[in-house]
């Protein structure tokens, strides 16, 4: 008898695996790869909504969660996943810059926002209204941190590498049973894939497509992350990953010319020195049009739960919220109401 069958293996399924070991349950993770927004993702975790200057819903706690995370999993898995790097924010105008100052006021965003300006000039890149400093940022390597997670429950026979069969499931009283696996319970992380769970199909998953390129531009000296419409994050030896774009109507994670062409601009409006793009990805990112995860137990059976939403910030988000699912269904700890999925439900009736 398994104690948590997990279906989806990105940051979600990730996050909710290390709580169920770190407590001593056995886990069985089901995954075929069809979900790449993980994946391809900026892995940029910010506490600051840069574009409207407001605080990211309990980004204290959740930066908290994550540094202890990710540094037990770099342990665990003997990889650097977890980078820390200022996030720049380059401002366009006298006016961005009173803005900034007038945010950093603010009772909730004065942790996070520096009240000296960054008068650096980096090589590339015209900056005559300086910039300013978001703290306690970085970025995590989504893609090697997936790669290494997965090695890592191949080689600890946790890991079932093939689609998920909804019709499949047989839920009896107490427990679950799936092709040969007896499960105490299940835990839904597939992603934008929940569209195809026809138990939780009736939530109001949206999904955002996010597309980036990663470009090499040799006479770009940065050593830092620019914020502004899109980020640059730096890879290294003249390469950046740029990102990214929303897309709320197409849902397939094909890069496309007219998202290349927006990130061409965005890149062109900052930095003033040549570059090409040498890749492009995409991907459908996991949102929900409040802005906030869905987590719960299904209505009718008390085995079957689900942790998504995960949306734009699933690096910050990942560690908390699998958290607070695990405790809920192990010692029935409370939900925060804004992440319940019976929010939904309640608005039916």
């Amino acid at each position: 008898m398994i104690d948590y069958l997990i279906i989806g293996c990105g940051l979600a399924g990730i996050s909710f695996s290390e709580i169920a070991l770190k407590n001593n349950k056995s886990i069985l993770v089901i995954d075929n790869n069809s979900q790449v927004s993980s994946k391809v993702a900026g892995g940029l975790y910010n506490p600051v909504i840069l574009k409207r200057f407001s605080e990211v819903w309990k980004a204290e706690e959740q930066l908290i969660l994550m540094e202890d995370f990710y540094n037990k999993i770099e342990l665990k898995l003997n990889v650097k996943v977890n980078f820390k790097l200022p996030i720049l924010r380059k401002f366009f105008s006298v006016e961005e810059q009173n803005n900034w100052f007038a945010a950093s006021d603010k009772p909730l965003l004065a942790p996070f926002l520096s009240t000296k300006l960054i008068f650096n000039k980096f090589s590339g890149i015209d900056s005559p209204y300086d910039y300013g400093e978001v703290l306690h940022t970085g970025y995590v390597d989504t893609a090697l941190l997936l790669d290494k997670y997965h090695e890592y429950l191949i080689e600890n026979n946790c890991l079932l590498n093939e689609p998920f069969d909804y019709a499949k499931l047989i839920i009896n009283d107490g427990y679950l049973e799936y092709k040969n696996y007896k499960a105490k319970n299940i835990i839904f992380a597939e992603g934008f894939g929940l569209h195809a769970n026809t138990f939780f199909q009736d939530l109001p998953l949206d999904g955002t497509k996010g597309e980036l390129v990663v470009i090499k531009a040799p006479e770009l000296n940065l050593d830092v992350i620019v914020n502004t419409s899109v980020f640059i994050l730096p890879m290294g030896n003249g390469f950046f990953k740029v990102g990214a774009t929303y897309n709320w109507k197409d849902k397939t994670d094909l890069p496309t010319e007219d998202g290349k062409k927006e990130l061409v601009e965005r890149i062109k409006e900052i930095i003033n020195c040549d570059f090409e793009i040498v890749s492009h990805f995409g991907g459908v990112r996991p949102t929900v049009r409040d802005r906030r995860p869905i987590i719960g137990t299904h209505n009718k059976h008390a085995s079957l739960h689900i942790l998504n939403g995960l949306g734009t910030r699933g690096v910050m988000l990942g560690p908390a919220m699998a958290k607070d699912l695990f405790y809920y269904i192990e010692n029935k700890t409370a939900l925060d109401p804004v992440i319940d999925i019976n929010r939904f439900y309640k608005k039916k009736k």
